[in-house]
């Protein structure tokens, strides 16, 4: 049996210009950083029965890898090269479409436990350019390949990302202290609202490819933001992280008008008003969690998001990335 863990993650500047549409063109830079909320996967080999056997929010049980229903375990079970004879269990510490790369956690992280049950131990940057085919390549999703990337290595990343898909890859580098200081100040609550982010980066993409001028000044934009919160950490400066992150929010809701709502206006603007320098939606917007950056009267702020029906929820940074927790 083996069970690997995959961290999420929350994108702390540049989010977007990782999109193929975009990166293609003008190159991406992303910093975001995984956290101790994970996606678990274990798998179990039936030496007696040789189905596969796939439990998520559905369970299927079929006799080979092509009949396999969930997009993602059955082109993983093809990659890595098992037909069949295989169970497959996967559990998250929280929801799909919330905006924490869910999709590509999932996936590196039942990459890695497939691998190791044949005995391989592909590195995790490995990991992430196989999840990356899987989802951009195969499946043809419009995405980049920040989630994969971040969640495979942990830590709060910088990930520079050529016009031909090349990534650069690379910690920041922030005192402990201030890193300290960062991990408390940020604050994740849950809206209680799923969507899937396939259908707001498919409109991104299709603007993108057309030229949208809009779209385009918004996304170099948030690529220079990128670049100036990844100096105001290395610099400690969290006071201009918090003010970047809400010229964040102000210029990705230019990408699209599904990125928001009258309803996450209203919690935004409240959140602004008791405490919060900044904040905005996770992955492409629409609902999921909010990231707020808070340095004083965080008491209050977290009163304010709770009257507003919003769940908070606490985190550590992760900075093992995806690793193999049992194996026996």
């Amino acid at each position: 049996m083996i069970i690997s863990r995959t961290p999420m993650r929350i994108p702390l500047g540049g989010g977007g210009t990782d999109i193929v549409s975009y990166s293609s063109r003008f190159g991406g830079f992303i910093i975001s950083a995984a956290i101790d909320k994970y996606s678990f996967i274990t798998v179990h080999p039936r030496p007696l029965d040789s189905r596969i056997r796939a439990s998520y929010s559905q369970t299927e049980i079929v006799r080979t890898a092509d009949e396999i229903k969930h997009n993602l375990i059955r082109e993983a079970l093809r990659l890595t090269g098992i037909r069949d004879g295989v169970e497959i269990l996967s559990l998250a510490d929280v929801p799909g479409g919330s905006g924490m790369g869910t999709s590509g956690c999932f996936t590196v992280g039942l990459l890695n436990a497939l691998h190791r049950l044949k005995g391989e131990r592909p590195s995790q940057v490995e990991l992430a350019e196989e999840a990356c085919k899987i989802e951009i390549e195969i499946l043809g999703e419009p995405i980049g390949k920040h989630d994969q990337y971040v969640t495979a290595l942990g830590g709060v990343t910088c990930l520079e990302i050529d016009p031909s898909g090349a990534v650069k890859s690379y910690p920041a580098r922030i005192h402990p202290d201030v890193m300290e200081e960062f991990e408390r100040n940020i604050l994740l609550f849950y809206t209680g609202i799923a969507r899937s982010a396939s259908e707001v980066l498919a409109e991104q993409s299709k603007a993108t490819d057309d030229d949208d001028s809009i779209v385009l000044a918004s996304l170099h934009r948030i690529k220079e933001i990128g670049w100036e919160v990844k100096k105001a950490l290395e610099a400690g400066d969290l006071n201009r992280f918090g003010r970047l992150l809400d010229d964040h929010w102000q210029v990705k809701k230019r990408l699209s008008d599904k990125v928001s709502s009258g309803q996450i206006d209203q919690w935004y603007a409240a959140a602004r008003e008791n405490g919060a320098l900044g904040g905005k939606i996770m992955g492409a917007g629409g609902g999921g969690f909010f990231m707020l950056y808070c340095e004083d009267n965080k008491a209050r702020l977290r009163k304010t998001m709770a009257e507003q029906g919003l769940i908070e929820m606490r985190f550590r940074f992760d900075f093992q990335g995806t690793t193999v927790m049992l194996n026996v």
